[in-house]
């Protein structure tokens, strides 16, 4: 499911026909690069994509004054459809990404181990860095945001927090995991 796919779709089914710009502005005015992994000026090319594929359908084009003219968009019975689908998708799907660090830990050198301790230290202090402006961002816009915006936005932070708890956890297992892996470099290898 694409964020992005849904959004435009789930605003022109709520709002009516709108134009590119239009929902440029109300990605921003709803601040969506602070809770999804929307970027506003990927929603040009997200528009062209749903048009091709028939779930939005231009109805006019509007020009006022010395702006170019823009398309206005409505979504279509098809959109409709896949609008259904995606909302239910997007409820029901669990995202949780691979994390390249979890590999790198099971492939650790074993010439470098003694500086393992200060790059999850280092990591924390980034995770936490983020919590941090996460929560800072959602305090300079708490006033635009929906209560279900709130919530969601809160559980980025919540993440965060557990990440933090995994981190500091192997922190406390790092000196064992050091030591299995020096006695595995210790061992020969079978054939």
């Amino acid at each position: 499911m694409s964020s992005i796919r849904l959004f435009i779709l789930g605003s022109l089914d709520e709002r009516g026909p709108m134009h590119g710009h239009q929902l440029r502005l109300l990605a921003e005015q709803e601040h969506v690069n602070l809770w999804t992994d929307i970027t506003v000026g990927a929603l040009y090319g997200a528009i062209k994509r749903l048009a091709a594929e028939g779930l939005i359908v231009e109805t006019r084009v509007e020009r006022e004054g010395a702006y170019p003219e823009r398309q206005v968009w409505q979504i279509s019975e098809a959109g409709r459809e896949s609008l259904r689908s995606m909302r239910l998708d997007g409820l029901r799907a669990i995202v949780i990404k691979p994390d390249p660090f979890d590999l790198a830990l099971t492939k650790l050198d074993t010439d470098r181990l003694e500086h393992l301790p200060e790059t999850v230290q280092a990591r924390i202090r980034g995770l936490q860095a983020m919590i941090e402006d996460s929560e800072s961002h959602r305090i300079h816009v708490d006033k635009y945001l929906t209560k279900a915006e709130k919530f969601v936005m809160g559980h980025k932070t919540e993440r965060l927090r557990a990440e933090v708890a995994w981190h500091t956890a192997l922190l406390e297992q790092l000196p064992d995991i050091v030591a299995d892996e020096l006695a595995r470099k210790d061992t020969p290898a079978h054939d």
